[in-house]
């Protein structure tokens, strides 16, 4: 039996167009938080919607000490990582993916056409550090809208 058990806590929603839209972003992958320490009682994770427009793309980065683990709800979305971002794994509608802490990778929408939407979930926060942008040459099979 658990000895912590409170039951004075509530659940916390945070309804559509509430979102908390000062979080860390990259560019052309936009993020909003529903449940994070910026406007929830969470303290040891952050869980949000990251999207990108057809055709568009995040800078290089990395989320230092944060494990991430995402799910594609719409579209088809690559991300480039390794050595000059010349690897890359591509996700599709319903595909789950982990990316490890401090990895440098680039996220983008591979369709011109249609939006591209994760949800995302991070441990302990939304941590975002950006690194020095990349040519689109180099990111195998990108193109802009």
């Amino acid at each position: 039996m658990n000895d912590e058990l409170d039951f004075d806590a509530v659940p916390v929603v945070t309804r559509a167009g509430q979102e908390d839209t000062g979080t860390g972003q990259s560019g052309g992958a936009v993020r909003i938080s529903g449940v994070s320490p910026q406007h929830t009682p969470a303290t040891k994770i952050w869980y949000g919607k990251v999207s990108n427009e057809p055709g568009y793309r995040s800078l290089p980065h990395h989320h230092g000490e944060a494990e991430t683990g995402g799910y594609v709800l719409k579209g088809t979305g690559r991300i480039w990582y390794g050595e000059n971002y010349s690897q890359w794994i591509e996700m599709t509608e319903g595909d789950f993916v982990f990316v490890p802490p401090f990895m440098p990778h680039v996220e983008g929408n591979m369709s011109t056409t249609e939006e591209l939407v994760w949800l995302t979930c991070r441990t302990p926060d939304n941590i975002v550090v950006n690194l020095p942008e990349v040519d689109d040459s180099i990111l195998e099979g990108y193109r802009r809208a």
